[in-house]
């Protein structure tokens, strides 16, 4: 009796499974064709009788990013009678970008479909050249559609340096509280993140740095603070980081504190009940900061490893004394994340170089061996770094590429390959980066080919190489991709709590069959989170746990029309087609993501867990929810 009224209370509870839309056999052709980046054949699609099919091809070739599809694009943007295609192939076009995609883009500012304009004003910002700037700067919106679509348009021409008077003043009426919270969002972010802007409109941004009513508004508008040029800031910032109840909104404005160097306001942030608050305060403090008692007290009586470590980075350069004290610290921790803060702390004295030196070579542990390469040549590239020492330098970097870590061989072989450091001066023989880059495979080593493949360059005296072509490796398994619910879930147990994902295996079935994979092989199964970025993402994944690992294959970068929000999931990347088994959760929008690193999930509960989560937490299992 129990076992029936169980099963019925599952049955009315419960969501049956729902098959995803590859279970028609052309849209998973589609998809294949897409997969392999097959331009030619996703071209055929694109005249297809089936409406949908010709939408399906659109979408496909904006991550296969092939110019040679931009006149058919620009015809079915223009011509196409289902609107849905003209949606997608806006969106293809916005994503290829080059001349034939603005030339198609333009004509369509007169469609008959507001959703259309919206898409094409977003691809004319992200490809427009200045001869046709006007373009967008002259575009009248209708409704709030295409609202979001200008501001949206203006963003993301703002962050490819094309913002002007003409521009910054439209974007300034779209701040308006009358907007809709998207178009105030772009608004926001324009001023936050666009580069060369010669003036910013101070009231408007400190209006909405306080008083809007969307936390995401407030926190890019508040980044946007730090471009004001006069100290009428000053008041918004300490009222944000004294009132303010959303933690990610006093992040910003600890950054902004901190970039301007206001040592009150640094000094209250580090004090914000939210670690993420004090961690962001405390990595921008500038080295002229004066009230190094302040921070002495608190490094001394902080808890927080990452906190402490960071502090201490920031003591350093002006109180080497310090240094004992931090591998007194080191020696007495048990923790690697905690250690490897350390050692990154350390790269503040260039005396602590023999320490990190024997850290490097005799530890086994990849996240420490890492850090102290990094600090290593953070120290190299200082204006500390005495000329004497590049001999020894030279040494330690010879033992560790020859120690075979690839982690530590990238970040080396970056420091070897840059002129103006001069190392060719000092090693005649460098034989020792052939020895190395011979026994690293592609797409396994993808991080530290590339680097050694500079630096012999560079040795050698030819031009800086082409970054090395990651073969097609890994290509979608259907049967997989097939077998996974539309409505799929995902429950991750983590040390801080759980934290439950909706799988979006039709915006990205290739990542998300290859996701699902590595849960049923128990991969992420004490994983640690290697990577915490206060208001940006917290990420996970590293066979290595320190952001360098990966396996022996790469996956297809997969690019839709969802934009990172609050909560997407995201695959990290070395760039384009190199993603395998690295993932992050963001904090908040991350509109500078978008069309750039592929989205496959979103978290649906446990958002409270996210933003818990401290860089070495663990991820204790990962396991497929039953529907």
């Amino acid at each position: 009796m129990r076992a029936i009224l169980f099963a019925c209370l599952c049955f009315i509870g419960c969501s049956s499974p729902q098959p995803n839309k590859f279970s028609d056999s052309t849209i998973a052709s589609i998809s294949d064709f897409q997969d392999h980046r097959k331009t030619d054949s996703l071209i055929h699609y694109l005249i297809n009788k089936n409406p949908v099919y010709r939408a399906e091809a659109a979408l496909a070739l904006a991550s296969v990013q092939d110019s040679s599809a931009s006149l058919q694009l620009g015809t079915m943007l223009l011509e196409d009678p289902f609107q849905s295609a003209r949606i997608n192939a806006a969106i293809a076009l916005g994503q290829t970008r080059g001349h034939a995609a603005v030339n198609a883009l333009i004509p369509a500012l007169t469609d008959t479909s507001s959703q259309v304009i919206c898409e094409v004003l977003q691809g004319l910002g992200k490809s427009v050249t200045y001869r046709d700037l006007a373009s967008l700067l002259r575009f009248n919106p209708k409704d709030s559609t295409q609202e979001h679509g200008l501001s949206w348009g203006f963003y993301y021409a703002g962050l490819r340096g094309m913002a002007d008077s003409v521009m910054i003043e439209r974007v300034t009426d779209l701040l308006a509280e009358s907007r809709s919270a998207s178009v105030r969002l772009g608004a926001a972010h324009f001023f936050s993140r666009a580069s060369n802007l010669k003036s910013v409109p101070a009231r408007e941004l400190i209006r909405t740095a306080t008083n809007d009513k969307n936390p995401f508004v407030r926190m890019a508008a508040t980044m946007a603070l730090g471009k004001i040029k006069s100290e009428e800031y000053l008041p918004a910032i300490k009222h944000i980081l004294t009132a303010e109840p959303d933690y990610r909104v006093r992040v910003s404005a600890a950054r902004v504190a901190g970039m301007k160097s206001n040592e009150d306001l640094v000094l209250l942030a580090l004090q914000d009940e939210n670690v993420h608050v004090a961690v962001a305060a405390a990595e921008n403090i500038q080295d002229a900061f004066h009230k190094k008692d302040d921070l002495l007290l608190l490094v001394r009586n902080t808890k927080n490893f990452r906190l402490q470590s960071t502090l201490y980075k920031s003591l350093l350069k002006t109180s080497p004394q310090l240094a004992q004290e931090i591998i007194d610290t080191y020696s007495k921790s048990s923790g690697n994340y905690h250690k490897a803060g350390l050692l990154t702390a350390l790269s503040s004295d260039v005396n602590s170089y023999s320490f990190l030196s024997r850290e490097l070579i005799e530890s086994k542990i990849p996240v420490i061996k890492t850090a102290a390469a990094q600090a290593l040549v953070t120290i190299n590239r200082s204006g500390q770094f005495n000329e004497e020492l590049k001999p020894v330098f030279a040494g330690i970097y010879k033992s560790a590429i020859l120690d075979a870590d690839a982690g530590v061989q990238g970040i080396i072989a970056n420091c070897l390959a840059d002129s103006a450091l001069d190392y060719k001066s000092i090693i005649r023989d460098y034989s020792f980066l052939h020895e190395a880059i011979k026994k690293l495979t592609l797409p396994e080593d993808y991080e530290a080919i590339q680097p050694l493949n500079e630096a012999i360059s560079y040795f050698e005296g030819r031009e800086k190489p082409a970054a090395p072509k990651n073969e097609f490796n890994h290509p979608i398994n259907w049967d997989r991709v097939r077998s996974i619910p539309k409505n799929q879930r995902v429950q991750i147990f983590t040390d801080k709590g759980e934290i439950t994902l909706n799988l979006l295996v039709e915006e990205a079935p290739g990542t998300v069959a290859n996701f699902v994979d590595l849960v049923k092989q128990k991969y992420f199964n004490g994983r640690f989170v290697h990577r915490v970025v206060p208001n940006f993402v917290i990420q996970t994944g590293c066979n290595r746990g320190d952001g360098f690992g990966s396996e022996d294959y790469s996956i297809r970068s997969e690019f839709g029309p969802r934009r990172y929000a609050e909560g997407s999931v995201g695959m990290a990347s070395a760039g384009k087609d190199t993603e395998g088994t690295q993932w992050f959760i963001t904090h908040s929008p991350t509109p500078h993501l978008d069309g750039r690193y592929s989205l496959f999930a979103q978290v649906a509960s446990g958002m409270e867990v996210v933003h818990k989560i401290e860089a070495g937490d663990k991820i204790l299992r990962v396991l497929l929810l039953d529907n």
